[in-house]
Parts: structure tokens; C-alpha cells; sequence
């Protein structure tokens, strides 16, 4: 197995558009699928973020956030800013990657693949019920493993512990359910020391396929607004994201295609 996370993540940027100094990859949700299966086939170690608006913003203030997300595998365009960037740059043939959309296809197809997968995050059990949800929904689903994380960094023991286990189930994808900035450092820093091949980071996508948390109507998810749905579903812990980052991103963005701000990509 290549361990080089860093080498390797140039197979994920055979395109990337330029969003605010963030490389978004040139992809939908096919194209990502097979590059991710193609990984574990290969045995190509890297890590995939999916990123929107928010990823965009915090890689603003965030200079090592903005260095994971550029020399991650991919960096799906997860929000339809990121898609409608992309085709504004001529790309027509990008599509959304939307997180809890790329988990469910992958789970769906690795079956006759044979490929294993890994949960870590949630809390209160979320992961144990993700990973009974899923292999109920997708017969034949390998999950070999799962581990909920304290509301803070790892001390040693539990390094120890989550190391062994990884090494022991051997998993070809581990998922991992935290917030951005969160779970994008967990990649960058835990990639090269678990036996993982390819790391993913879903954010909600373990609320919403375990049960927990109910996901916008797909029209609303088309329309650009499910922001507007989850703001109302959750305002005590997203009103300062959405109504600081959305309109921080529509100012910035206006200053790059005007060209009145350069956004170098690292």
C-alpha cells in the first residue's frame, strides 16, 4: 500500500475549480464514486472532503484548513454554490456530491466490491445505529467496525485503543461524522496512522441515515436552499454559520470573479 497521503492526493486533482483559494474537484456523483472505488482497488491512501459554503469560509481565516482541503484525494462539491462555480468556470458537467448522497451510493455498490467500512464519530450510539440501519437497507454491507469519540481530542490511551481496532478490522473506508473544521484535521493528522485506505468526511450524514435527524425534500436540496431548512431546524446551533458565511461568501466570491482579489490556490 502507498502510504503517502500527500503524494497520492494528486490523483484526486486531475480538474479542480478555484473557489475563494479552495480547489473544488471536477466531479458528480458517478465520477466520484468510481475515483473513491478506484482507490481502494489501488490501494491509494488519501482522505475526501466534503465541502460547501462553510469549508469554503473557515479556509478563509483557517490557512492549515485551506492546506488539508488542497491536498486532499478529492474535495467534493458538496452545496450548489460549489456546483454553479463550477459550471460558471465551464464545467457542465459538474454535479452536487453531497455527503449523506455519496455515502448511501457508496454503501449501495460496495457490497459486490467487497469493501469494508468503518463509522467513527456521532454520539449517544449514533454510529452503532448508522451501522444497523445501513446493513439492513443494503444487504451484504461490511461494516467492521465502529467508534464514538469524547467532545474532545483523543489522550493517548484512546489513540491506542482506535489505532488497534482500525488495524485489526483493516477497513477499505472510514467514515467519519464530525463538523467542519473538525473532521477535515482528523483526516489530515489520523490518515497516515490508522490502516485505513480512504478516509471521508460526511459531517450529518451519520444524524441523517441513523435515524436522528430528518433531511430537507430533495427539491429543496436542488434549489439551493437547504441551508434555509436546516437553519430553521436547527437555529440555536446554525444561525451564526449560515447568516455570517453566506453572505461573507457572496461578497468574496464576487470580489474573485470580478477579479478585484486574487485566491491562490496552495
Amino acid at each position: 500500500m502507498n502510504q503517502n497521503p500527500i503524494q497520492n492526493s494528486t490523483s484526486g486533482t486531475k480538474s479542480r475549480v478555484n473557489v475563494l483559494g479552495v480547489g473544488i474537484s471536477v466531479l458528480n456523483l458517478t465520477i466520484a464514486t468510481q475515483r473513491i472505488l478506484d482507490a481502494v482497488k489501488s490501494r491509494t491512501k488519501g482522505f475526501v472532503c466534503i465541502t460547501g459554503v462553510h469549508g469554503v469560509i473557515e479556509s478563509q481565516s483557517d490557512v492549515a484548513l485551506r492546506k488539508i482541503h488542497n491536498r486532499a484525494y478529492l474535495v467534493t462539491p458538496d452545496g450548489m454554490p460549489m456546483v454553479w462555480a463550477g459550471k460558471l468556470a465551464g464545467h457542465s458537467e459538474m454535479g452536487r456530491v453531497y455527503g449523506p448522497d455519496l455515502m448511501l451510493e457508496i454503501c449501495r455498490v460496495s457490497a459486490e466490491h467487497n469493501v469494508k467500512h468503518f463509522f467513527y464519530g456521532g454520539a449517544n450510539n449514533v454510529a452503532v445505529d448508522l451501522k444497523e440501519h445501513l446493513e439492513k437497507r443494503y444487504p451484504g454491507l461490511n461494516v467492521v467496525g465502529t467508534y464514538e469519540p469524547p467532545f474532545r481530542p483523543l489522550n493517548d490511551a484512546e489513540v491506542r485503543q482506535l489505532e488497534e481496532q482500525v488495524s485489526q478490522a483493516r477497513p477499505d473506508i472510514f467514515w467519519v461524522g464530525l463538523s467542519t473544521p473538525k473532521q477535515e484535521k482528523f483526516m489530515a493528522e489520523y490518515l497516515p496512522k490508522l490502516g485505513a485506505t480512504i478516509m471521508i468526511g460526511v459531517g450529518a450524514a451519520f444524524d441523517f441515515h441513523s435515524g436522528r435527524v430528518r433531511q430537507a425534500p430533495r427539491w429543496i436540496q436542488r434549489s439551493g436552499f437547504e441551508w434555509l431548512y436546516r437553519l430553521c431546524s436547527e437555529p440555536r446551533r446554525l444561525w451564526k454559520r449560515y447568516l455570517r458565511n453566506n453572505p461573507l461568501f457572496l461578497w468574496a466570491y464576487f470580489l474573485q470573479k470580478t477579479g478585484l482579489k486574487k485566491f491562490e490556490l496552495d
